[in-house]
């Protein structure tokens, strides 16, 4: 039980950083599927942070992770803003933009990731080799019966996660830049009559989408795999949209469904080990967070109310 719980929390808190990345963007106006090639390029920029600096900051070091971590942000951010550059300033239809921006950073953190170790270190490897960041147990809480294995091989990323999170649920809804934001996303026209500037509000909305889906990407190369590999984050970053649309659109409930497909992978992981199967079916669970996606979305994303400016180019001259 405590190995579903801690597996469980160690995949669901990234998807949720990432699926509060995609609320921010999505509820300001923009479609992003794109969250996928933000993880990527942020766990590859916090990757190669780490492994550049291994002789003089061993990995899994606090300044390991903090450097990593502030790579990873800026590169993501930085990425995002081409996402933004296309559906803002060029008006391309977001979601094909979205889809350009997953297979753009896929085939280039391949190509920089085999250049790079090839140059670098002289290994034509596909891969960046990480180790496992900090780990720690929170005392008396860690001994409660189950309840204390949420407090158990804590990952520092959980405890960023959670921090940022909070963080995030505050400004959008309790500060004036989140009720920008939102309104940008029901009611373009009436924010700019208020004086608002709409591009660059959307603008804002998809780099903090860019930097928490930077944060999630590294928090799985870092943590869960301990090492980048331009393909482990295939599936993410749409199970992170699914969730946030699962959650209507609300951080709370998106929580909940990330939790969800957490535990069912670190449920089916466990299940394959104690039934003793070969690793073939056991990779018949990976699909479980999936298949869940679509009965959940099925059965209660019929009543769902996306803002309603979702996906429309916002011009100024047909106000």
């Amino acid at each position: 039980m405590d190995t579903i719980i801690i597996d469980g929390m160690a995949f669901a808190l990234p998807l949720f950083i990432a699926a509060i990345g995609a609320i921010y963007c999505e509820r300001s106006g923009i479609v992003n599927l794109a969250i996928e090639g933000f993880m990527g390029v942020g766990a590859f920029c916090g990757a190669l942070a780490v492994v550049l600096t291994n002789n003089i900051f061993p990995a899994g070091g606090l300044i390991s992770f903090i450097i990593a971590l502030i790579s990873a942000v800026a590169g993501a951010t930085l990425f995002s803003l081409i996402h933004a550059l296309l559906c803002i300033k060029f008006k391309a239809n977001q979601t094909i933009s979205g889809v350009v921006m997953n297979l753009l950073a896929l085939a280039m953190t391949t190509f920089l990731t085999r250049q790079i170790n090839a140059a670098v270190f002289g290994m034509p490897s596909s891969k960046l080799e990480l180790g496992i960041t900090l780990k720690f147990n929170i005392p008396i809480l860690c001994d409660i019966p189950i309840i204390g294995a949420f407090f158990k091989e804590v990952y520092i990323f959980n405890i960023v996660i959670i921090i940022v999170a909070i963080l995030m649920w505050y400004v959008l809804y309790h500060r004036k830049f989140g009720v920008h934001l939102r309104a940008c996303g029901d009611n373009p026209h009436a924010v700019a009559a208020c004086g608002i500037e709409v591009s660059k509000t959307r603008v804002w909305a998809i780099m903090v989408s860019g930097a928490l889906s930077g944060i999630a990407g590294l928090a799985f190369a870092y943590s869960i795999y301990a090492t980048f590999s331009s393909n482990f984050y295939v599936g993410y970053g749409y199970l992170s949209i699914a969730a946030m649309i699962f959650g209507n659109w609300k951080i709370v409930p998106t929580l909940f469904a990330c939790l969800i497909f957490g535990f069912a992978r670190s449920f089916g992981y466990s299940l394959s080990g104690l039934l003793g199967l070969a690793s073939t079916f056991s990779d018949l669970t990976m699909t479980l967070p999936y298949i869940l996606t679509l009965l959940l979305l099925v059965f209660f994303s019929k009543n769902n109310q996306m803002p309603k400016a979702l996906g429309e180019v916002y011009d100024k001259s047909k106000r």
